[in-house]
């Protein structure tokens, strides 16, 4: 008599398993999540034991292990080539998500089309569109080609047998989670699910030296759903950003085997697709309002690349017991602070004052550096003093009012350089080390207290 398979509960949230149904997740805490499925069966779990080449791995002396260069793939799009660290490469295989209708399939339809005019092969597999859904999109986004293969299934063993029936080199998969593995009972999308059916995707992969794309979709917090496992089993981990009710689109990179990490491609959404923007800089700038109070504009970093940016702030008087602060694009805690250490250490009443904050394109902005040009734009929409549409704030300020060094500073100023800006306010540690450029002037400060007396010296 055949052995009953064994039966587990898994949290659909998180992936943690029990051996019986909790009404709570003991591990993320969330309700309801828990569903019944049924472990893998030995024949399967040995199938799982060989590596990428089928074959049982074996311990190698690492000098005896030889490594070759592998030329990437390049796309047309330079923004996807520099979010991929120079261009595709073969037998990876990335996982992009992003929000319902943010463009994730018109991106990579595009990008098919480009590699399949290239020369190359390509199968785009898709479980959530017919066949016919997919080639009236191709039709208005103009994508044509004679390589180019559309599949519609959800099987993954049927989709194993087509690829090695047709042999594409670059495979999408549209998306993950309507992926199923019938030995597996569990419906499409659960925890296991799409465990699975990554990892035989990773296997196709590196076994056949095929990149394959996989579409992931996120939660309402904004993570890929499934498994944090997930993101941890493949090569490259994408986001694709924007506000619907803007045009522009952000490709970022948060994991990337074969390249560097938080790099962004910038793209605007037109009729005919996805259009790359070549100068993010120049496209968040161009609207600035001159002679306006509240503006700052910050030198920020995006992976490798410098992007300049406009913070704006807004103080007005509260009507109510407690004042009010909203933030867009920035970190609420970080605006916090900054609102402390200015009342605190450059005497500026904030406390009965409402404060909004927003950086301008939809662009996000997290990293130390903008600490200043917050601070400035609050001085200057307080006082109701414009600042100098010429001028470039780069910064940190600790909780003592001290302006802290930044990396990679020499980028920054080139970058403002290049859109225009005469004046850049520095960390003043930031000035030695590097080749201060000429027509720009850099201005060092050490305090918060300084930086306000130069930039609004009739206030102070």
């Amino acid at each position: 008599m055949a052995k009953k398979s064994a039966v587990k509960f898994v949290c659909q949230a998180c992936g943690y398993e029990s051996p019986k149904w909790l009404g709570r997740c003991p591990n993320c805490g969330a309700w309801n999540q828990m569903e019944e499925e049924r472990e893998a069966t030995k024949a399967v779990k040995q199938q799982q034991r060989s590596n990428f080449t089928g074959h049982v791995p074996q311990a190698v002396v690492i000098e005896d292990i030889k490594t070759e260069n592998i030329p990437r793939v390049k796309t047309e799009m330079e923004e996807v080539n520099h979010v991929l660290g120079g261009g595709i490469v073969p037998g990876s295989l990335i996982l992009i998500g992003g929000d319902p209708g943010i463009g994730k399939s018109t991106l990579l339809l595009q990008i098919s089309a480009q590699i399949n005019n290239a020369g190359h092969r390509v199968l785009y597999i898709s479980g959530e569109e017919s066949a016919g859904q997919i080639k009236m999109r191709a039709e208005r986004l103009g994508v044509k080609g004679t390589d180019f293969y559309i599949y519609p299934e959800t099987d993954i063993d049927a989709i194993r047998e087509t690829i090695e029936k047709i042999k594409p080199d670059f495979v999408i998969v549209d998306s993950i989670q309507t992926m199923i593995q019938p030995e597996n009972n569990s419906t499409a999308g659960s925890v296991s699910q799409v465990r699975e059916c990554t990892a035989e995707f990773m296997r196709i992969a590196k076994t056949n030296d095929i990149a394959i794309f996989i579409v992931g979709h996120v939660t309402k917090e904004g993570a890929i759903a499934g498994p944090r496992m997930l993101e941890h089993m493949v090569d490259t981990v994408l986001y694709f950003e924007g506000d619907r009710h803007h045009s522009f689109r952000i490709l970022r990179a948060v994991k990337n085997r074969f390249g560097s990490t938080d790099e962004i491609g910038v793209f605007e959404m037109i009729e005919g697709g996805l259009r790359e923007v070549k100068n993010p800089s120049e496209m968040f700038l161009e609207e600035r309002l001159a002679g306006a109070s509240g503006s700052a504009v910050v030198a920020s970093l995006e992976g490798t690349r410098p992007i300049l940016a406009e913070i704006q702030c807004l103080i007005t008087p509260t009507a109510f017991g407690n004042a009010r602060r909203t933030a867009s694009g920035l970190d609420y805690n970080r605006v916090a602070l900054i609102m402390a250490v200015l009342e605190k250490r450059a005497g500026l009443l904030l406390q009965n004052q409402d404060a909004y904050f927003k950086s301008t394109g939809g662009v996000k902005l997290d990293e130390p550096a903008i600490d200043l040009a917050i601070a400035v734009s609050i001085a200057s929409s307080y006082w109701d003093v414009e600042t100098s549409a010429s001028e470039c704030f780069i910064g940190e300020i600790g909780l003592t009012g001290e302006i802290r060094r930044v990396n990679r500073v020499e980028q920054r100023v080139n970058e403002a350089k290049k859109l225009g800006f005469t004046k850049v306010y520095l960390p003043k540690n930031n000035m030695a080390g590097w080749k201060h450029p000429e027509d720009i002037q850099i201005i060092p400060v050490t305090t918060i207290q300084e930086t306000l007396h130069k930039v609004f010296p009739n206030k102070n």
